[in-house]
């Protein structure tokens, strides 16, 4: 479904509705939230192959799906009747913005928040929205650092500008600025991801910030997959002008499609590996360790970054078929480019990871 009506999110820069109908109504969109809650609680490899599957259709669905997913992980660091309010209803769907663009002044029973926050990737179809916030509450800051919080605002009292996600790629996932103004807050609906979650369970000993990662990488993976598989599709018809031959039955491609598909196969299974690898701690209750939580984020960024270049390699291939706004590998190509930008994967994680593997200091409580 997501496959068929991909022209069409892209195009209106929204999922289309009834994917997201189909995707509420599978509760994949709320995966990770607790089971207490009717929800699945899924292990992170369930559900991050889940996103992976629905970006092979359609990079922006996967997407989409990803970021609805890790927020619902913050079910299990609300408050009980925060976690039931927003996350209770099966078909609830809760988009987020980690980084502190508000602010959140304390008042009685809450905060008042303003703030503008960007990339709200699934705003349009989202129930609420988390938004990161610095608290004004007068006191500065601790050791140099004020206090964070994020807060889970219903999508009715946020003001979203439209005019604000155009881009080159992940179009469909209709990320536009959000603003608040003046929101107040009920306490129960704010919740501190430095404070850890109020549930113990395996799922969230594992490393959120990981998971994060980890989820925007599944996107990237499925859309490689997807590329391949339009090239294959194209080769097998198309046959390049001056020639006999199809594309498919000439040697450059064969190798170059070997070549993408090993490099897929290779990085998929250090992401699983490294996944199964941090579960299989935090399952046993223990610690899940800076070597482990390093493999994560590194496997993370090899898997986004690798597949770019299986998607690239694809685009190649198809030479002039490939640039139309109606070939999918040219949809593709600028998704791959776009989900590269992420923060959670750019190159600065390999600085991160690298600074740990030399025994150099380093901040990891967000790793």
């Amino acid at each position: 479904m997501a496959q068929a009506a991909a022209a069409d999110t892209e195009r209106h820069r929204r999922l289309a509705p009834d994917v997201v109908e189909a995707l509420r109504d599978v509760g994949l969109m709320r995966c990770a939230a607790p089971a207490g809650l009717g929800a699945p609680q899924a292990p992170p490899a369930d559900a991050l192959a889940g996103a992976e599957t629905m970006a092979q259709g359609d990079a922006a669905t996967g997407w989409c799906v990803s970021i609805a997913m890790t927020t619902s992980l913050l079910a299990a660091y609300l408050p009980a009747d925060g976690a039931a309010e927003i996350f209770g209803d099966p078909r609830s769907i809760a988009a987020g913005v980690w980084a502190p663009r508000g602010t959140a002044r304390p008042v009685d029973g809450g905060v008042v928040v303003s703030g503008r926050w960007s990339f709200a990737s699934g705003i349009r179809h989202a129930d609420y929205f988390f938004g990161g916030c610095l608290v004004d509450d007068g006191r500065g800051e601790k050791d140099g650092v004020r206090a964070r919080r994020s807060v889970g605002i219903p999508t009715a009292q946020l003001r979203i500008l439209d005019d604000t996600w155009q881009t080159s790629g992940l179009r469909g996932t209709g990320s536009h600025d959000v603003v608040a103004k003046d929101v107040f807050v009920p306490t129960h609906r704010t919740l501190s991801l430095s404070d850890g979650p109020v549930i113990d369970a395996p799922l969230y000993r594992f490393p959120v910030f990981g998971y994060f990662a980890l989820a925007v990488a599944a996107a990237a993976l499925g859309n490689a997959r997807g590329a391949i598989d339009d090239l294959l599709d194209l080769a097998g018809r198309k046959v390049p002008d001056g020639a006999r031959r199809t594309l498919g039955e000439k040697a450059v491609t064969q190798a170059a499609v070997a070549q993408a598909e090993a490099s897929l196969r290779a990085a998929r299974a250090l992401f699983y590996a490294a996944i199964e690898d941090a579960w299989r701690a935090a399952r046993i209750g223990g610690t899940v360790t800076v070597g482990l939580r390093t493999g994560l984020r590194l496997a993370a960024t090899h898997a986004a970054r690798t597949s770019a270049d299986v998607v690239r390699s694809m685009y190649d291939l198809g030479g002039g078929s490939a640039i139309y706004d109606d070939s999918p590998l040219q949809r593709r190509f600028r998704d791959a480019a776009t989900a590269t930008a992420h923060i959670q994967v750019s190159p600065s994680t390999w600085e991160t990871t690298g600074r740990i593997l030399l025994g150099v200091p380093t901040e990891t409580d967000r790793l």
